[in-house]
């Protein structure tokens, strides 16, 4: 009776990280942020953008207790800020990433720039289609654009 507790034990401390990401995050994923739909109090959540992207490749690992899918190629960020390599962790519905690094605030058409402390976070949500779905929330902590920006953000296979 006891070796049946035991692997009833086992079974069930493995199975957070099985039942919150049925499906680890794995392959080639183009990445798109709608950068022309942001939102938010920053100044620099009314200047003009292009929707940008990206495609890169992650691998997710997981332990008991969480899933880590870590993008492990692709094309290094604009902003030598944004820590790397960048790293979403399961949070039973969606992946999610937080990190803090300088948001670099474009100052008139001059074409300057001043940095800024900033703490982002980024959500994708798994979609029946394949794809991931979300927001990236920015908080910039002081300067010309401090505030929030707040734009929507994809992942789509392949």
């Amino acid at each position: 009776m006891m070796a049946g507790a035991t692997a009833v034990a086992v079974a069930l401390s493995t199975a957070p990280c099985a039942q919150a990401a049925p499906k680890p995050w794995n392959g080639r994923y183009q990445f798109v942020t709608y950068a022309s739909q942001k939102a938010g109090t920053s100044p620099a959540a009314r200047q003009k953008e292009n929707d940008f992207g990206a495609a890169f490749m992650l691998s997710t690992a997981c332990s008991v207790t969480k899933c880590v899918a870590t993008v492990v190629d692709g094309p290094a960020p604009g902003n030598p800020t944004i820590p790397q390599p960048t790293r979403y962790t399961w949070n039973g519905s969606e992946w999610a990433t937080t990190y803090d690094w300088l948001w670099d605030c474009a100052l008139g058409t001059s074409g300057q720039k001043q940095w800024a402390p900033a703490t982002s976070w980024a959500y994708y949500g798994p979609q029946p289609d394949g794809s991931l779905r979300g927001t990236w929330h920015t908080d910039i902590a002081d300067g010309p654009c401090r505030g929030n920006v707040v734009m929507p953000v994809a992942a789509f296979p392949g």
